[in-house]
């Protein structure tokens, strides 16, 4: 009886890899998976939570926007919560994204120690939230770091108080410096690898052409930037709206922001209505600010490549 010949490549057995995660093809998609589940887990499926929460009524449970007018009427402080996130993120924003560019162009200037430099500028990254507050509480506090420094240099007779509930400005300007330094990191690591994509052609030929630095790097490298530009203010947008461990570790509830007051509302008041009304503010200001960013800094095809 005549025997077909195998060929040597079919009688091979495939690798371990291609037997647990299928054909090359597949490969991108598995590595996705971690992820996408992680996004469901923990942010679609409360997000939905949440918002049926929010448009429920907890007796009848019909839809409707009495959570709403009800916080309207009892939260007083949640006009006060608004303004001050509000302020938050339109002052943190565009001091981080100047810091952040400033230090970005420079460390493309690729100097002696740059990686080096951007190393030290992109510890804040490894720290939470509430950890840099503290960090900043044990420099503001009336006997902190800073009062010690300037008590030592004989600029002070007596402590300087700043975390007080009597100068809310100061209050506020403490968030600012600490949010400052925290998150700025963030928006840095975006900027870099964008810079990094520019290539040297369109550089060398607008010097060529005569350009100075200043029309390189508004003409040039700007243009170029925007889809980074664009990825860095939608996310660190997002995150100064979300703002809430610095403030509490800095100045408690007496600087009320918007996700502070959710946090109230679900742990210690035990209202969950209240608490996913905030989450549905706070995702619903987000989602406005980066419509806007798309809108305004819209990216052509082209700056894509």
């Amino acid at each position: 009886m005549a025997t077909v010949d195998t060929p040597v490549e079919a009688r091979r057995p495939r690798p371990l890899r291609q037997r647990l995660l299928g054909t090359d093809t597949l490969l991108p998609y598995w590595l996705l998976l971690p992820s996408v589940l992680y996004l469901v887990l923990f942010f679609v499926i409360p997000l939905s939570q949440a918002i049926v929460v929010a448009f429920q009524d907890p007796d009848t449970g019909a839809w409707t926007l009495k959570n709403f007018s009800d916080l309207l009427r009892w939260d007083y402080k949640f006009k006060p919560a608004l303004k001050w996130t509000f302020l938050l993120a339109v002052t943190i924003v565009p001091l981080q994204l100047v810091t952040a560019l400033l230090v970005a162009l420079l460390v493309n200037t690729r100097f002696r120690g740059s990686q080096l430099f951007l190393y030290i500028c992109a510890i804040p990254l490894g720290l939470s939230d509430l950890a840099a507050g503290l960090i900043w509480y044990g420099i503001f506090a009336d006997r902190g770091f800073l009062n010690s420094l300037l008590y030592a240099l004989g600029l002070i007779e007596r402590p300087v108080t700043i975390l007080s509930y009597t100068q809310i400005d100061w209050l506020f300007g403490a968030v600012v410096v600490a949010e400052h330094w925290r998150a700025t990191a963030i928006v840095l690591v975006v900027l870099v690898a964008g810079l990094q994509m520019i290539s040297k052609d369109y550089l060398e030929s607008a010097e060529v052409l005569g350009a100075n630095r200043w029309q390189r790097l508004w003409y040039v490298i700007l243009p170029l930037l925007r889809p980074s530009l664009q990825a860095a203010l939608i996310i660190r947008t997002i995150f100064a709206f979300e703002i809430f461990a610095v403030v509490i570790a800095l100045a408690g509830d007496f600087l009320p922001v918007l996700a502070e007051r959710a946090y109230t509302w679900y742990f210690f008041r035990q209202n969950l209505q209240f608490a996913s009304v905030y989450a549905v503010i706070i995702l619903a200001i987000s989602l406005i600010f980066t419509v806007l960013y798309l809108v305004f800094l819209r990216v052509r095809e082209e700056e894509r490549r």
